[in-house]
């Protein structure tokens, strides 16, 4: 078997690859075995044992590290039987002060067994039990930034496989609570990526992160990611400023009695003014996105809103959005609906 691991191991494995699975069949039948999950099963512990001896020097070019990339990847579900084997290895090997392509290729390894946990590193429900020291200690400093290509590329397969995270529910809001105070700030610096993919699932992780921390938030931090994600409003690709802007709809949602009207004012003037320059953007998926985001955002300080807009209005091609928005908001203070804590009537301003 360790034969045939190192084979798929070899860069000329490609054509040789369904022979050896012939051959792993041939093996578990041999050994009484129903099939090669359960042939890895019978020797997963001692193959791993065997592949990952050298591993905290492993190189670019080590086989040692091909042949544990083998083992994890051919192993389906039985590699999420073996997680206090696999971690150690992962937490060593992507340390940031190892070599950048086998962290890259060891990334791309992890990337493509989250992608369907459930078929893999969590086939036992137990891999988040190690996610927090994953993003702790791996995720988190592969995602500061460092010069050169093969930094940003990693930077970009860190962030993929933080969003897959997210996106396969292994963490529960609970979990995801007790890591946002190292999270979001890291987060929100990958926001200025170069890459298009790294900013758009920046923006996703956000958005997650404040739907898990919702009430959890002090006004600082809220100020902080708000800053940060209006940037991408005037991002070079239409996806991130959509998707940033969709964000926002969370962020005025994670507004509680603690975000006093009066002492943020001004932070709120100057995203309501960010806002209302995207509702007359060219993009006009932009502009009803936008549209929808500060109807839900009025809540929060209808007559400031409305004294923004109608310093806006004239300024705007179509008054169209702003007629919307002033109706939305007129029909909200009608039934009731008018910001608690800052108790202003719209005939006020």
């Amino acid at each position: 078997m360790k034969v045939l691991i190192t084979i798929l191991a070899s860069p000329a494995s490609e054509n040789l690859y369904d022979k050896v699975q012939g051959m792993m069949l041939s093996l578990a039948q041999i050994q009484g075995l129903n099939g090669h999950l359960d042939l890895y099963r019978h020797h997963m512990q001692q193959l791993m044992k065997w592949a990952s001896q050298s591993h905290d020097q492993w190189t670019n070019f080590s086989i040692e590290r091909a042949q544990y990339e083998v083992l994890v990847s051919e192993s389906g579900p039985v590699i999420g039987e073996h997680l206090d084997q696999l971690m150690p290895v992962l937490k060593t090997c992507l340390q940031t002060s190892k070599d950048p392509q086998m962290r890259l290729k060891v990334f791309t390894m992890l990337s493509k067994r989250l992608l369907k946990p459930s078929e893999t590193v969590n086939s036992k429900g137990q891999f988040h039990v190690h996610s927090e020291t994953l993003i702790k200690d791996v995720l988190v400093p592969n995602l500061k930034w460092q010069a050169g290509r093969t930094a940003a590329a990693i930077r970009t397969i860190a962030v993929s496989c933080l969003w897959v995270l997210f996106q396969s529910e292994v963490l529960s809001p609970q979990e995801i609570l007790q890591i946002q105070d190292i999270l979001m700030p890291t987060v929100l610096t990958t926001l200025e990526e170069d890459s298009k993919m790294s900013r758009l699932m920046s923006c996703r992780i956000i958005r997650a992160l404040l739907e898990a921390c919702e009430h959890h938030l002090n006004p600082d931090q809220l100020n902080k990611i708000y800053l940060e994600v209006l940037k991408r409003l005037d991002d070079a690709s239409d996806e991130v400023r959509i998707t940033a802007a969709k964000t926002f709809s969370v962020w005025f949602k994670c507004i509680d009695d603690r975000y006093d009207r009066t002492t943020y004012k001004a932070h709120l003037e100057f995203l309501y003014r960010g806002l209302l320059v995207h509702l007359d953007d060219p993009d006009s998926n932009l502009q009803t996105t936008v549209l929808d985001v500060l109807k839900e955002a009025s809540i929060v300080y209808p007559s400031l809103l409305v004294q923004e807009i109608e310093a806006v209005k004239h300024k705007h091609r179509t008054p169209e959005y702003c007629d919307q928005l002033l109706q939305h908001i007129r029909l909200n203070k009608e039934s009731g609906q008018t910001e608690t804590m800052l108790p202003l009537s719209l005939d006020s301003q």
